[in-house]
């Protein structure tokens, strides 16, 4: 079950490979991304002493968090993987000139989980040509339809 996606990923990366990741959340975290308040649309997945970390991600606080506890909803957040699947995401980032994006956040086994990619930038004219083909597959089907 789906909570959060970033639907300008496919619009702004070609998107290579996709990986699953645990993500190390605090309480009142899990408790607001239960009821659907998180949004990944502006985060992104860096590396640092060679762990993976969620920056940019906002889980907005429920009104019931602790009157003593000051959340920061936009905190870094540790991604959890193998350590083998990190090395080999770390190289490929390193040295092909991809880059690391979050796509979605569900649930999975009553875990909430990251699914990031490892992904390419898309330039100015392959978002264009996209769009191009998006609209053309628009226009096939329209075309097609029996009318009635």
């Amino acid at each position: 079950m789906s909570i959060a996606q970033n639907r300008k990923a496919s619009h702004d990366y070609f998107i290579e490979e996709r990986h699953e990741a645990g993500i190390a959340l605090e309480g009142w975290e899990v408790k607001a991304i239960r009821g659907a308040r998180a949004q990944i649309g502006d985060a992104y997945v860096v590396i640092k002493g060679g762990e993976l970390w969620l920056i940019g991600a906002h889980i907005a606080p429920l009104n019931t968090v602790s009157t003593h506890f000051v959340p920061d909803p936009t905190r870094t957040r540790k991604l959890l993987l193998h350590a083998e699947e990190i090395k080999r995401l770390i190289g490929k980032v390193e040295q092909r000139g991809f880059t690391l994006i979050p796509l979605d956040l569900h649930f999975k086994k009553g875990r909430i989980k990251v699914e990031i990619a490892l992904a390419r930038g898309k330039l100015k004219h392959d978002k264009r040509a996209a769009e191009r083909d998006r609209e053309w597959d628009r226009e096939k089907q329209r075309l097609l339809r029996p009318r009635a």
